[in-house]
């Protein structure tokens, strides 16, 4: 009994499929009968007589159609059943299978957008933006060099894999329990310890193919990306910041460990080639973000690579800062919305932003380290930068955004944007730039 309720489901698809069959049929016949009708009352055109084949025998006209009718059957059923599959890969998380080929063909049309950052803040942007479109481009930071990453990074010789794996399971579609396990942490075992699984992978991949790059593509497969992630260099790159006090501190995972206020932030070596695919998505973007994220140490270092720098210049995109709901202690005690948008151009120079994007929602800090930005610019703008305020912010933990508000409000932005070039393209539709 129960191989034939496991067989069941299989026999009910058919008899369905054969019903189809039968009523294609009956809809042949009844064409057959209105046609038949049509060629005793009705004179045809000359060329008719060729077209339909007429000057061959009946039964080779009916041997040619029923096949070139069937080929089409054929070609349809597995076009459909590829769709179908393509859908299935990438969703197990119990929605509708219509929901879901809907929610794909509606992604597919979304702008191409490029986040650039690194840290939580990077993936908690690709969290709320992966709901609204699938052409999303992560452009990272590889200066990280503390935790499970700086060992990796100093054992190996290999990039710090961190941001790209958080970054890579915050645009995953695949099953919940592998996006889990990338981010599974060991918690003892000796060289295992503080070590994530995801790390781990992408430093055996990178073995496995031979580079950096190749490892993180085959890691976006596995998990079935929704985007790309990109290294922003695939230099090995140190993140040094010069402080008031004249000292240098070397090491990204040292910089916030100091008080004194940072001078600048510098790589070493100096200008490392920038990773050719990341500058091309910049210049193909429709929509290009940086942050949110810690600026020192998750955004700036991407600007200080001159490739992703020129290439924000010379975008045709709207480029958009989103400016942190929260202080960072050791990076930007006390700063406000304009000391982070003058710092941001101070180090990166003019040209690379065309607004800014800050919280507008007031809330109390939870947190002694950090504190929560007033919604309010906090002193003089540069020349030609405008503030737009939203309610980004993540209530239940105010010192970090709300995906879900946060990719909103960016793309009501770049909307809003393309409407007042003259063209008004509705969400999910796909288009070129024109300008910006």
């Amino acid at each position: 009994m129960s191989f034939l309720r496991w067989l069941s489901p299989g026999i009910e698809v058919k008899r369905w499929l054969g019903l189809l069959g039968v009523g294609i049929a009956v809809i042949g016949l009844g064409l057959g009968y209105v046609l038949r009708d049509i060629y005793d009352y009705y004179t045809f055109p000359e060329w008719v007589y060729y077209a339909t084949l007429q000057f061959l025998p009946r039964w080779v006209r009916a041997v040619l159609f029923l096949a070139a009718g069937s080929g089409l059957i054929a070609l349809g059923l597995y076009k459909l059943n590829r769709s179908l599959l393509s859908a299935l890969q990438v969703d197990y998380s119990g929605a509708q299978l219509l929901d879901n080929l809907y929610r794909r063909r509606y992604l597919k049309r979304g702008p191409r957008v490029v986040a650039v950052g690194g840290g939580t803040g990077l993936s908690t942007l690709l969290r709320g933006l992966k709901n609204y479109t699938a052409q999303i481009t992560a452009v990272v930071t590889v200066a990280d060099d503390g935790g499970s990453s700086g060992r990796l990074r100093e054992e190996l010789g290999i990039l710090p894999p961190g941001d790209i794996r958080n970054c890579i399971t915050a645009l995953a579609t695949a099953e919940p329990l592998m996006t889990r396990l990338f981010e599974y942490r060991f918690k003892n075992g000796g060289g295992l310890e503080g070590h994530s699984f995801g790390n781990l992978f992408i430093a055996a991949l990178t073995e496995v193919t031979g580079s950096f790059e190749k490892a993180v593509l085959e890691s976006g497969r596995v998990l079935a990306v929704q985007g790309q992630v990109l290294p922003a260099t695939l230099a090995d790159i140190q993140l040094c910041a010069e402080l008031e006090t004249g000292e240098v501190i070397r090491g990204e995972s040292k910089i916030p460990k100091h008080q004194s206020r940072i001078r600048r932030v510098f790589l070493v070596p100096p200008d490392p080639p920038a990773y050719a695919a990341a500058v091309q998505a910049i210049l193909d973007a429709d929509l290009v973000v940086l942050g949110p994220g810690s600026l020192y140490t998750s955004v700036l270092p991407n600007l200080m690579v001159s490739g992703i720098r020129e290439a924000l210049r010379a975008t045709r995109a709207l480029r958009v800062y989103v400016c942190n709901v929260a202080t960072q202690k050791g990076e930007t005690d006390n700063f406000t919305v304009a000391d982070h948008v003058r710092t941001l151009l101070d180090q990166a120079g003019a040209g690379v932003i065309d607004c800014v994007l800050a919280n507008s929602l007031p809330a109390k800090s939870t947190h002694p380290d950090w504190e929560v930005i007033k919604p309010e610019p906090g002193g003089p703008l540069p020349p030609g930068i405008r503030v737009v305020w939203a309610p980004v912010i993540n209530e239940r933990n105010p010192h970090f955004h709300d995906p879900d508000r946060l990719a909103r409000a960016l793309l009501d932005l770049y909307f809003r944007h393309r409407r007042s070039l003259g063209r008004f393209f509705p969400v999910g539709v796909a288009h070129r730039n024109s300008g910006g």
